[in-house]
């Protein structure tokens, strides 16, 4: 085909190009990953590296540091791997996020250790650690290849599999991050032993909300096994954690919006008034407890405004309870400074308002605008139910 001097003259011309990046997203699945299933890690190293050895620098949560160094033991007698330096170890929790000095400490080791984009950072610990490690590797040289061990039931069963990174800023949740999809994913079960009961019951407030847009069945079963899973029993907590992370995990790479281009986040559902709450409370809050309040709120608001049945609210409400997980908490009055998370949350996503409603278990609806009475008798109700 030949063309005119003047179609060959690109300035002359705009040109729209859409083109897509393949991803591959690696899940596994482990008892003991420091030990009897150590394998599953060195192959997911080997996968790329058949001609070298993996360069990896090992980072953990101090609340894990008993199977960071068995898992350390492992990787330093693994012949297909060079560990470029002890094992660094980080407080966990939300205020790891709310500076830059954990950021520019891992950046600098980074560096410092001549890390590229073929090597690996293995990340041990729970979700705000793993945000701030995530958004490190996602920063330096445009992407380090990063090994995920969510250590909480929270980020076991939600945010580990996610693709997005960040820290805090501007007293506001994630406002600095990436999206950056993790080289691999290990869920491992002796993790969960070092969770106080705190920590492991809030986690599955993920869990509810995700049955909640998207398997009614597994909300019901959720509904059945709420105490069991509150006691610890191991096969309860696995199926309801395997089950979330596969409703997320498929959201991600089958709802063809995984960076959030698009107005709607549904898994964001309940999440415009946790992450006001949080702050609000100087992140004292879990964010799972903060999550499992903004669920109870909005499926309230939505037996008011569009029909979700109030007895199935009144059930969200009863299962979060008998999982152990709190539904009021005093930093949500006054109501109208919580509401101010509505507009964060607009800010956050950018264009209009978009939240994510329900009209029936598995029927979620996408509304831009909240009545700001019915918000407030929603969140009066469930501080009856909650104080009551």
């Amino acid at each position: 085909m030949s063309f005119s001097p003047m179609n060959n003259d690109s300035s002359s011309h705009s040109t729209d190009i859409s083109f897509s990046v393949p991803f591959k997203h690696r899940l596994r699945v482990t008892d003991d990953i420091a030990g009897s299933d150590f394998d599953v890690l060195a192959d997911l190293v080997r996968e790329s590296n058949s001609n070298s050895r993996a360069r990896i620098l090992l980072v953990g949560e101090e609340a894990v540091s008993e199977h960071v160094t068995k898992l350390e033991n492992q990787l330093r007698q693994c012949s297909d791997v060079d560990l470029v330096a002890p094992a660094e170890l980080l407080a966990g929790g939300e205020a790891i996020k709310n500076n830059e000095h954990v950021l520019r400490m891992l950046l600098d080791r980074i560096n410092d250790h001549g890390l590229d984009r073929r090597s690996y950072v293995v990340a041990v610990g729970g979700g705000a650690m793993l945000d701030a490690v995530g958004f490190a590797t996602a920063i330096a040289h445009r992407g380090i290849r990063l090994i995920r061990l969510p250590s909480t039931v929270l980020a076991q069963a939600d945010s580990g599999v996610g693709v997005k990174n960040a820290i805090n800023y501007f007293a506001k949740k994630n406002w600095v991050g990436t999206f950056a999809v993790p080289w691999a994913v290990i869920n491992d079960t002796s993790l969960l032993t070092t969770l106080p009961d705190r920590d492991y019951v809030s986690g599955f407030s993920e869990a509810v909300k995700v049955s909640l847009l998207k398997d009614s069945a597994e909300f019901d079963w959720l509904c059945d096994n709420a105490t069991r899973i509150r006691n610890r029993e191991i096969s309860a907590a696995k199926h309801a954690i395997g089950r979330s992370c596969q409703l997320h995990l498929r959201h991600i790479t089958e709802g063809g919006d995984p960076f959030e281009s698009e107005e709607a986040r549904p898994l964001d559902f309940g999440h415009w008034s946790a992450h006001r709450l949080e702050p609000l409370t100087q992140y004292k809050i879990r964010h799972g407890e903060a999550v499992g309040i903004g669920v109870a709120i909005d499926c309230m608001y939505s037996s008011i405004k569009f029909g979700f049945p109030e007895s199935d609210a009144l059930r969200v409400c009863e299962c979060l309870s008998n999982l152990g997980i709190g539904l009021w908490h005093e930093a949500i009055r006054p109501i109208d400074r919580l509401m101010q998370g509505l507009e964060e949350f607009r800010q956050h996503l950018g264009g209009r308002l978009t939240i994510t409603m329900l009209q029936g278990v598995g029927d979620p609806i996408n509304v831009h605008e909240i009545d700001s009475d019915a918000m407030k008798i929603a969140i009066e109700k469930i501080e009856a139910i909650g104080v009551g």
